[in-house]
């Protein structure tokens, strides 16, 4: 589709991080922007500052994970705008899991997959039939992560679990866009390559009371600031790509109808490669070898 002034983009996730970047980068085109997020003080500032730099903004304060909040924030939009034209289902949390796999609690789970999974769900189910009913050239983005949309990193399990469904998910809804003849596009997004100042290492601020933990942590969470430090430490510099930058990849990649939104990366290369190969020999996956603990 072409990004043309006047449409509109809805991110969830938009208070922080990337989600803050693409409703910055698609205001900069000139589009009205519909920005969702769980906090309602972020969202209020993150509102506030594009309306600063003459951006055409509403805020709305969803649940991702709650169908009634994603569907009242489609009524919202399109009660504002009476149209949708781009759509980043990009929020996402981490589990806060510790341990072997048998080991976690099943809240874990039920909390990462009730927004990174059912959340892009929901925002399909919200939007799209009215994205298509509109009949305007459209784009859905939904946010994956190497981990788990490529290979699994096994210490951040629970995650990965969630971030390959993401890429089945897309990949189905692609294909079901393409059999109904619609005008709207479907893409994943792997932000990077390298790893992103976000608040995903603090998701736990945010974990609702049904999802609460059974019993305490065996160590605190620890932050972004404090696994660099110890992989500085560790003799690692740890690179990071600018939310910036996953932004205008994803402007582009929306331009130019890409399903892959998969920025270049010899990492990246070589653990599609090396897995595609396990599975093509049948064999077992040693690409993840370097990863398992003792």
């Amino acid at each position: 589709m072409r990004i043309e002034p006047g449409q509109v983009a809805v991110v969830t996730g938009a208070a922080s991080g990337i989600g803050l970047a693409l409703a910055r980068r698609f205001a900069a085109e000139g589009l009205r922007v519909v920005l969702a997020d769980v906090e309602e003080g972020a969202l209020r500032k993150a509102a506030d500052e594009l309306r600063a730099d003459g951006a055409e903004v509403l805020a709305h304060t969803v649940d991702v994970s709650d169908r009634d909040s994603v569907v009242s924030l489609a009524d919202a939009a399109y009660e504002a705008f009476g149209a949708v034209h781009v759509l980043c289902n990009n929020a996402g949390v981490g589990s806060g899991a510790e341990g072997r796999m048998w080991e976690h609690e099943p809240n874990d789970w039920k909390w990462a997959f009730s927004v990174n999974v059912w959340g892009v769900f929901h925002g399909i189910q919200a939007f799209v039939p009215r994205m298509i009913a509109g009949g305007a050239p459209g784009h859905v983005v939904n946010t994956s992560s190497g981990d788990g949309g490529i290979a699994p990193l096994p210490t951040a399990s629970v995650y990965a679990v969630t971030k390959a469904a993401v890429v089945t998910m897309t990949e189905s809804l692609y294909a079901h866009l393409k059999a109904e003849g619609a005008s709207v596009g479907a893409s994943v997004l792997f932000p990077g390559p390298h790893m992103l100042r976000t608040g995903l290492w603090e998701s736990h601020r945010n974990r609702p009371e049904r999802y609460a933990k059974e019993r305490p942590r065996t160590s605190p969470y620890r932050t972004l600031d404090q696994y660099e430090s110890a992989m500085r430490a560790a003799g690692h510099e740890v690179r990071f790509t600018p939310v910036e930058e996953v932004a205008e990849h994803v402007v582009d990649g929306i331009r130019a109808d890409r399903f892959w939104m998969l920025p270049a990366s010899e990492h990246s290369d070589r653990q599609i490669r090396a897995r595609s190969q396990s599975m093509l020999d049948r064999a077992n996956p040693a690409y993840l070898e370097s990863f398992i603990l003792d």
